[in-house]
């Protein structure tokens, strides 16, 4: 059988590796000064607990697993025959793997609301799976790093994650801006319109206005049964300055009578000046007024990540989701949340050429094997080396010379250290640079007390 990955996933080489750990250890430092404690969950959830919480199309992206043994034993032939999907699944799949982190948080707080400390920050840096069509930085396997805070309706949670987003990417050297809106604003704009039973078909449209423009926005909302008249008094969206209090100013006018969209005006309002305050730069935050965010359970703040000078769709998200854990029974819990896609920060750093130089190989030094007697002596400075933290390893076989210094120039290992029969009689050892030809002999003592 030819080998070959299952689509959507990716092998990742010791290079890759090292880069991925270089953001991680970037966003790890970051959470734990903000205060966030590491949290993580299974890979794979009941198929209930994730159902229902992305909106239609998130759900159709959710990777079901099939019931163990006999999976189909259980189920109606006249599904079979009928070949109703959706009663199929609910007969031969219990479990599926997460589709993000945000929604087995919220699973993880309800059933432990009696014994977390509120507000209760978690971060939490692990993979997701989702059915979607691979693309440029859009896999079926890829991780999120999350961090969230529950229990305060707080706006400051809202600033405070802000300042978490620009210090992380500033660490990595990498410039941003951030687009911001607010569901509440989405819903005024709804009422507005005279939709507000379309809320949601709205907001889906509206949230594709990056991959098929303003013309398909407008085909997609027809396809909704949203009417002309409706369509054509949000036209103004299509149409927004580059000034966010000014934008927001105008839309206090238009949602005069608009209770919730005046809400999400003032709450937007207050974060933008506030982080202002702060010290971030206005043209940083843009106010984003079509942006939806697709994903049913934001109720306030929603936010999406734009690295600058890059073409590559967002490379953060998130938002305010203050309902969430209502459906598993614990009611009063707001709660909010980023995300950092650390697929798609790699992407955009490679593309910059922003990473620091990296040595796949940590070895220091390679001891050539010149057979078992020598070798044993070799494995002795070898671990004393290895107890002070210095990466040595011996040359598996007594191969001829020529393939053991092959071996260590491929691996980029800046030593070759000789220890043959000769040396161990006199207690030396001769080592060789690889990147300069020097070479040398030195006694053993010396040699340790050097380098430990």
């Amino acid at each position: 059988m030819k080998p070959s990955l299952a689509k959507g996933t990716r092998d990742f080489t010791s290079q890759e590796v090292f880069r991925r750990k270089y953001i991680i250890n970037k966003l790890q430092k970051n959470f734990e000064l903000f205060g966030f404690q590491p949290l993580e969950t299974p890979s794979f959830e009941n198929l209930a607990t994730l159902t229902g919480k992305y909106g239609e199309e998130g759900d159709r992206l959710i990777f079901k697993i099939l019931n163990s043994g006999d999976y189909a034993s259980k189920t109606k032939e006249e599904d079979w025959s009928a070949k109703n999907s959706q009663k199929l699944i609910s007969q031969i799949s219990e479990k599926a793997l997460r589709y993000d982190l945000t929604v087995p948080f919220a699973r993880f707080v309800a059933m432990n609301n009696g014994q977390l400390t509120f507000p209760f920050k978690r971060y939490q840096i692990q993979p997701v799976w989702r059915a979607d069509r691979p693309q440029k930085g859009r896999y079926r396997e890829f991780y999120q790093c999350d961090a969230d805070v529950v229990g305060s309706t707080s706006l400051w949670q809202e600033v405070e994650l802000l300042k978490l987003y620009f210090k992380s990417f500033s660490d990595l050297n990498l410039p941003v801006s951030i687009h911001m809106n607010n569901r509440k604003i989405l819903s005024g704009l709804a009422e507005y319109a005279g939709i507000s039973d379309q809320l949601i078909d709205f907001t889906v449209a509206l949230d594709k206005l990056d991959k098929i423009g303003k013309d398909g926005v407008v085909k997609e909302m027809l396809e909704k049964n949203i009417s002309q008249e409706a369509i054509a008094k949000l036209d103004f969206l299509f149409e927004q300055g580059s000034d966010a209090l000014e934008n927001l100013l105008q839309l206090k006018e238009r949602f005069a009578n608009i209770e919730i969209g005046l809400q999400g005006v003032d709450e937007l309002e207050f974060v933008i000046l506030k982080a202002r305050d702060l010290g971030i730069d206005a043209e940083n935050l843009v106010f984003n007024i079509t942006l939806a965010r697709g994903l049913d359970y934001y109720t306030g703040a929603i936010f999406e990540v734009k690295a600058d000078g890059v073409e590559m769709g967002s490379i953060g998200g998130g938002g305010r989701y203050d309902n969430l854990t209502e459906v598993f029974g614990v009611k009063d819990m707001p709660g909010i949340g980023i995300s950092f896609g650390l697929d798609r920060i790699y992407l955009v750093l490679e593309e910059l050429d922003l990473f620091p130089s990296f040595n796949d190989n940590q070895v220091q030094y390679l001891f050539a094997n010149y057979g078992d007697a020598e070798a044993i002596e070799a494995y002795k400075i070898i671990s004393k080396l290895r107890d002070k933290n210095i990466a040595a390893e011996l040359y598996p076989d007594a191969a001829k010379l020529k393939k053991q210094f092959t071996y260590a120039e491929k691996k980029g290992i800046s030593s070759l250290v000789f220890l043959g029969q000769e040396e161990i009689e006199n207690e030396t050892l001769t080592i060789k640079n690889l990147t300069t030809g020097e070479q040398r002999t030195i006694r053993q003592e010396d040699f340790l007390n050097i380098e430990l």
